[in-house]
């Protein structure tokens, strides 16, 4: 059927695209050799003070492909749990994974018992890799969802493989926990030996992700080698990633972020990926200096962070051919305050874990916003997806028109782990729904609007909470700002916002709330709002609305007068 989208016509605002007649790659361990082949010298990644190339990652992730088969019996479609930050040794396990046709299943090292138990129970990876500091946790985990006490379980310590010692985010040395198997020791066991070569199929699982879970149960996506590939060269190639191109994590690898958007690109580039532990802005801009990056990826919050650091300067991003930030809404005035500031301006990107990754980024600098509600487009589908807005009855809307953002390509999941309902209720047409409410410009360019569950009904009026936040971000104390709908007994649900200042600011909450009344629509500003410290993010430097949600239940102040 005909429709605004049939013509796909983002593919005039393409700057950049395959050769003709280029093979993409379509399994991520063939993308590795072919990198290891080009180059086995070159820097894959940087840790710190020290690098290690190519031809170093494919004999540790040998050596440790070995020991898991001969411990573990790791083998085809079997899952490795890997709990771990920023480091080379995660990167060195899911090479390894792969050498064995395992799916490496990666776990946030922040989690509790509780949340690592229910993924542990549901996922049934064989063997486990965490961080020395974390393994109390992973072992009663591991217990708690039923498997035996002599489970492997490797550990790691972030302080080696590197002797800047860095005391700012690396945690204090413990020693190797009783129980647990040293990982470096278990890769020396097997220095110099190899796996048995094998095959992969571009449908083989390459990933077991687990989505946030903010909103209930985390669900594992399962993503093939074919998906991951595919949206690592297709993102490389929208976005000009240059060969040998120098990555920094700005995003953890076990967010998809990470492990898509920086280790998989790395790989397709022959590139390197600059490691840190974890993010803390003076970390990371002593690393932007020392290592020169060309490209990344990364939450809006992380930027917003570096642009306030004291000793942020144009020298820190000038080695960068482009900066891309996704997973978020992406504030106009921000853009602009980062640009006026280093001369570099952020780029927009959409995605999310059941599309491997990225399925927008913008082409190019200048990105229009929507006049009417003063969204920033999130950018134009990457080459070989297809995107169309929709209404509740599953009907294409026409060009301008708000509904459900739907994706068609080789970069979508084949569906959730143990849950053939939610798989049947994202996918069940051929399109992965991915539940955020957008629109398309006559030129092709997307804008997300908001989370469909995240749209405040007052008095019978739709708010979208990034509209609101929009405007927030424009108030010069403003460093960060999340709104939310609170029950409300007279207009159903009430607008409530939360900010946090620039370090030395000040306002009140009368004075933002009269901010945004003389901005947008009194039903659309908020009535309360609360300054706090700091907001609730994820690790990945989302915020968590949820959490403000449940911040507000327990008592709100600061409203203005009904």
């Amino acid at each position: 059927m005909t429709n605004a989208y049939s013509s796909r016509p983002w593919l005039n605002l393409y700057e950049s695209s395959l050769p003709p007649g280029s093979t993409l790659p379509t399994d991520l361990l063939s993308m590795f050799r072919k990198a290891v082949d080009r180059n086995p010298h070159a820097p894959a990644i940087h840790y710190f003070d020290v690098s290690y190339s190519y031809e170093w990652l494919d004999d540790q992730s040998d050596a440790l492909a070995v020991w898991l088969a001969d411990h573990a019996q790791l083998g085809r479609g079997d899952r490795l749990a890997v709990i771990l930050q920023n480091v080379p040794q995660f990167v060195v396990a899911t090479v390894a994974a792969w050498k064995l046709g395992a799916v490496p299943m990666p776990c946030n090292p922040m989690y509790k018992e509780f949340e690592l138990s229910r993924l542990f129970a549901d996922g049934t990876p064989k063997a486990f890799i965490c961080h020395r500091e974390h393994y109390v946790i992973v072992r009663a985990s591991s217990i708690g969802a039923g498997y035996a006490r002599d489970t492997s379980i490797l550990t790691v310590c972030p302080r080696t493989l590197q002797s800047r010692q860095d005391d700012r985010v690396l945690p204090i040395p413990v020693e190797v926990p009783a129980g647990s198997i040293d990982f470096g020791s278990a890769v020396s066991s097997r220095a110099g030996r190899h796996p048995q070569p094998l095959t992969i199929a571009p449908s083989e699982p390459a990933l077991l992700l687990y989505t946030s879970g903010t909103t209930g149960v985390p669900k594992g996506a399962v993503i093939s080698h074919r998906a991951l590939a595919f949206n690592a060269c297709a993102a490389a190639v929208h976005c000009a990633v240059r060969p040998a191109a120098g990555i920094f994590a700005l995003a953890p690898l076990f967010h998809i972020t990470g492990f898509d958007l920086h280790m998989c690109i790395a790989f397709y580039t022959g590139g390197s990926i600059a490691l840190i532990y974890r993010f803390e802005p003076q970390v990371a801009l002593d690393a932007l200096l020392e290592r020169a990056p060309t490209f990344t990826v990364g939450a809006i919050t992380a930027y917003i962070a570096l642009m306030n650091a004291p000793a942020a300067k144009p020298a820190h991003f000038a080695s960068f051919d482009t900066l891309y930030s996704g997973g978020a809404p992406i504030p106009p005035s921000v853009v602009e305050q980062f640009a006026a500031r280093f001369n570099r301006r952020i780029r927009s990107g959409y995605g999310m874990t059941e599309v491997s990754g990225a399925s927008h980024f913008a082409p190019r600098d200048l990105i229009p916003v929507d006049p009417s509600s003063g969204a920033l487009a999130v950018g134009v589908p990457l080459p070989g997806v297809e995107a169309e807005v929709r209404d509740d009855s599953g009907k294409p809307l026409p060009v301008g028109e708000a509904g459900e953002l739907v994706l068609r390509g080789p970069l979508v999941m084949d569906g959730y782990l143990n849950k053939a309902e939610a798989s049947a209720e994202a996918l069940g047409d051929g399109w992965m729904h991915t539940g955020d409410v957008a629109f398309m410009d006559s030129d092709g360019w997307f804008y997300i609007v908001d989370r469909k569950k995240d749209m405040i009904s007052a008095s019978g009026y739709k708010v979208w909470p990034r509209e609101v936040e929009d405007i927030l971000y424009q108030h010069p104390a403003v460093r960060e700002a999340a709104v939310v709908g609170v029950p409300d007994e007279y207009r159903g649900e009430t607008v409530l916002a939360f900010v946090a200042l620039i370090g030395g600011s000040e306002t009140t909450a009368a004075e933002l709330i009269a901010f945004c009344r003389d901005r947008i629509a009194a039903y659309k500003a908020p009535r309360c709002v609360e300054i706090l410290a700091e907001l609730p993010k994820t690790v990945t430097g989302k915020i968590m609305r949820a959490e403000l949600r449940r911040t507000a239940a327990e008592g709100i102040r600061n409203c203005s007068v009904p």
